[in-house]
């Protein structure tokens, strides 16, 4: 028998294989389809008496992916005007299927070729014995809280029933992940054999056992290690209160609902643990955090990476040689990552021991990856063979693509535009690495203008994650379907945005740490501004920020500007504040001092010597005031860049400003957070905020006509 998506077989032995093989997909996802399916093989089992028992693998190279959250784009919006009762019947659905699986009354075991995630892994769950192949490719893990959701199919009640709460708790809260050795040893999977192995393994397991019953079960059943009342165990829930108020300021529901499952279901039978489960999953299914951490970090970005924005018409393009110019920090991740995809890299830059400088980046950070078992010698001494470091142009005749990462100075730009015109081919892309001069501009020194574009990489370039596709007036279509296939063959994810000074990202953040700073000079207490940005969600004070980055880089970026574009420049309100640390010497933390003090053993202090300059106002704002004015102006910002036509999409914005610039995951980004806030009510606040601090909180036209129209950004009500 064959359903659609699953083929179901019988051998002699009695052993039925259900082989999951969604057709039209890379990956098995669990949508209303596959639910209908899997039903379907569950009554054909339980009504045929010579099956004795049963195996569930994948006819893919992975196993189950999870949920299909691209599926879910369309009820994301849905999930909000639901009717509870409706909404908690559609949270419990795949629950209720697992647990028809696992009563069945006869074995079963998950036999794990592949990934399994999420509701793919709570299917094992729901077996009776998990096998996994010893393969790379193997993972398993419930990452759901990672996009503000919990494992709703039975993840919260079956793993602690499976391998004790305290164990369990990682992998629930912070949804941990373990290839299949590391599975084994944690209790996730009960087997690990070799690949070729997998299936004659499970077909053993079954002729040996004939149990068709889990042990929580079993009368008498409990939880390894002590359930949640247990002496050894409830501290943990203490702790873990304390933890999550220390790690996401209760700005995340999701962990809270977790252990609130776990604490509640685990003291009860699996069936009510179940519901409880369901019931929390509703809640957060309402939530405006699960939905925009689903819609940014999942449907907005796979879209992005599977090039949503590339014109469509062009061959697509492989780079099999890149220049890399300029051989500094920013250069060198470049290069490395590149040269891990398997792409030739001549890093350039004016001296040999400069270029040479740029690999040994290379060379330390893959002698950490060999030293930690993460890679093979052999594998790191091919990588470093691909990048030749060399001052000399002429070896980049045959390039297929040059990425520019000098200094950021038009002129010093200009000067190797110009030397790179006499050497590359007529086909070579050249892209600059730029965080805020205009591409048009920089593209007036190249020949083609037309093939040149702006490709704005995050530090440390090998491991971050976005790049900002800047295109400029004359960028061709040709060309930046060129850029947005390299960047995929980087395993980056880009966005697109249109050309415009400080593009999006940097304008972005830069209305942060303006703003904050700006504070400093209002006499708001400078530890009150810096706790109150990590209580809102951003990862580092703004202060602290600063000082990483230095002082007088700060200082010479906004002279920069000022030189280069005298009519569009503003001062901006950090401006005196700058250059008062400047003029004393407090550079940031590479000497020590700056908005903080550092001593020899890593610890700060804010500077006091700031009151003195900067005397505090003697009352306050409150510090809900201020958390709201350090999200707001960031999304105002990115408002007034999408009125611009910066932007090309709210997507762009939301993925850039949380991969990019660490605005926080669980707004779902500036779009999905003025939406969650609701338009009117966003502009309403806005409007208060700009009252209390400034114009540059007040919430640009584009906000008050959507206002009016009754538009958000995604949605059935977005505006076109």
């Amino acid at each position: 028998m064959t359903t659609d998506i699953i083929r179901y077989a019988v051998d002699a032995d009695g052993i039925a294989t259900l082989t999951l093989d969604y057709p039209g997909k890379t990956m098995n996802v669990i949508d209303q389809a596959f639910m209908d399916s899997l039903d379907t093989c569950i009554e054909r089992m339980k009504g045929d008496a010579t099956v004795r028992g049963g195996i569930i693998t994948s006819g893919k190279d992975s196993f189950v992916a999870g949920a299909d959250l691209m599926g879910m784009e369309a009820n994301i919006d849905a999930m909000a005007d639901m009717p509870i009762e409706e909404l908690f019947e559609s949270c419990a659905s795949l629950s209720r299927l697992l647990r028809k699986l696992e009563t069945l009354g006869k074995p079963l075991v998950a036999a794990i070729n592949g990934m399994a995630l999420g509701g793919g892994y709570e299917i094992c769950l729901a077996c009776h014995h998990r096998i996994a192949a010893d393969a790379p490719t193997v993972m398993v893990g419930l990452p759901e809280a990672q996009v503000g959701l919990l494992p709703g199919a039975g993840g919260t009640q079956r793993l602690p029933r499976m391998i004790g709460i305290l164990a369990a708790l990682p992998f629930l809260m912070e949804g941990k992940q373990l290839q299949a050795v590391k599975a084994q040893e944690a209790g996730l999977v009960d087997d690990v054999v070799a690949p070729e192995q997998l299936l004659v393994a499970a077909r053993q397991w079954l002729l040996a056992h004939d149990s068709a019953t889990q042990p929580w079960d079993v009368k008498g059943f409990r939880i390894p290690g002590g359930g949640p009342l247990d002496p050894r165990v409830a501290p943990a829930f203490v702790v873990g209160n304390t933890l999550l108020q220390a790690k996401t300021f209760h700005n995340m529901p999701a962990p809270l609902c977790i252990q609130s499952c776990i604490y509640e279901g685990c003291q009860l039978p699996i069936d009510k643990g179940l519901r409880i489960e369901s019931k929390y999953m509703a809640t957060l299914s309402r939530s405006p955090v699960a939905r925009g951490m689903i819609r940014t970090l999942f449907v907005n970005k796979t879209k992005a990476e599977k090039g949503m924005h590339r014109p469509a018409g062009f061959e697509p393009f492989t780079c099999r040689k890149l220049g890399m110019m300029g051989a500094g920090m920013m250069g060198a991740g470049i290069a490395l990552v590149a040269a891990q995809r398997g792409i030739k890299v001549v890093l350039i830059d004016r001296e040999q021991a400069a270029a040479d400088k740029g690999k040994q980046y290379a060379e330390k950070v893959l002698a950490k990856l060999v030293g930690k078992g993460r890679q093979t010698r052999e594998k790191a001494d091919a990588i470093l063979a691909r990048i030749t470091p060399s001052t000399d142009y002429e070896l980049l005749r045959d390039a297929d693509m040059v990425v520019e990462a000098v200094f950021e100075d038009r002129a010093i730009k200009a000067e190797v535009t110009k030397k790179l015109n006499a050497v590359l081919p007529p086909t070579c892309v050249l892209a600059s690495n730029t965080s805020a001069l205009p591409i048009s501009l920089l593209a007036q020194a190249s020949e083609r203008p037309d093939c040149f574009i702006g490709l704005h990489f995050f530090s440390p370039a090998d491991k971050m994650p976005l790049v900002e596709v800047i295109r400029g007036r004359q960028t061709s279509d040709a060309t930046l379907a060129q850029a947005l296939d390299f960047v995929a063959q980087l395993k980056k994810t880009p966005i697109v945005v249109n050309d415009k000074r400080g593009f999006f990202t940097s304008r972005f953040i830069g209305a942060f740490v303006d703003d904050a700073i700006g504070m400093v000079a209002e006499g708001i207490a400078p530890a009150l501004i810096e706790n109150c940005a990590k209580h809102a969600g951003m990862p580092v004070g703004p202060l602290g920020i600063t000082d990483e980055l230095s002082i007088d880089l700060a200082k010479h970026a906004g002279e920069s500007q000022a030189k280069e574009f005298p009519e569009d420049y503003k001062q901006g309100r950090s401006v005196p504040v700058i250059n008062k640390l400047f003029d004393l010497g407090r550079l940031g933390r590479k000497v020590g001092k700056g908005f903080y003090d550092y001593d020899e053993s890593g610890g700060k202090r804010i500077w006091p010597g700031l009151a003195e300059h900067y005397p505090l106002k003697s009352l306050q704002p409150s510090a809900h005031d201020l958390k709201q004015r350090i999200l707001y102006v960031q999304a105002v910002e990115g408002a007034r860049a999408m009125e611009e036509g910066v932007l090309m999409a709210p997507a762009d914005g939301d993925i850039g400003s949380i991969l990019g610039v660490g605005f926080p995951a669980y707004t779902g980004g500036p779009f999905c957070f003025i939406d969650g806030v609701g338009l009117p009510q966003f502009v309403a606040e806005a409007d208060r905020l700009a009252e209390l601090f400034g114009e540059q909180l007040r919430p640009p036209q584009l906000l008050r006509d959507m206002a009016l129209k009754g538009q958000t950004f995604y949605g059935k009500t977005a505006r076109a």
